[in-house]
């Protein structure tokens, strides 16, 4: 079954090396907290937490505007309160709703791909998601983007997070 949704990748940045540094328990308290907040979030916007994803997750939606503020409350919240920065990539785009709880199709793979290149405490958008930003955020465009596996540039926009002070 083909359906229009948004998805939204999101990611702790440094995760491996602050497991490393901080050890197990302390990895254990900052994905505790990621989970609560998008938890949180994500039942007040009406935005599906799809699946989790070890250090992040993939969030999905029939509303683009509600997904990108979700990502972008989280990613604020986190800012203020969490250890790690967070970053993500979002796209809206036909897919196959496969056996009832995942998706398969351009979409998934771009907002995945967007979100691996996004710089902590940013959120990559496509050019064709911008229209779904809530009004008060600004998103900055970046141009088209070559991403690994997809045979077209992607025309992006960045929503940036405020300047995170250092830990």
């Amino acid at each position: 079954m083909r359906v229009t949704r948004t998805f939204c990748f999101l990611d702790l940045c440094g995760f491996t090396p602050f497991t490393d540094e901080y050890g197990d328990q302390e990895a254990v308290a900052v994905l505790g907290h990621l989970r609560a907040v998008l938890r949180a979030e994500a039942e007040n916007a009406g935005v599906r937490v799809t699946k989790w994803l070890g250090d992040g997750a993939m969030l999905s939606g029939v509303d683009g505007g509600a997904v990108i503020a979700c990502a972008a409350t989280v990613r604020d919240t986190l800012q203020t309160d969490g250890r790690l920065a967070l970053r993500g990539g979002v796209c809206t785009g036909k897919v196959i709703m496969f056996e009832g709880d995942d998706y398969i199709g351009a979409a998934v793979n771009v907002a995945a791909r967007l979100c691996t290149k996004a710089s902590p405490g940013q959120i990559l958008l496509t050019a064709g998601t911008a229209e779904a930003v809530p009004e008060h955020m600004t998103p900055v465009e970046l141009g088209a983007l070559e991403f690994p596996g997809l045979s077209k540039p992607v025309e992006v926009l960045a929503l940036d997070a405020a300047v995170r002070p250092p830990l």
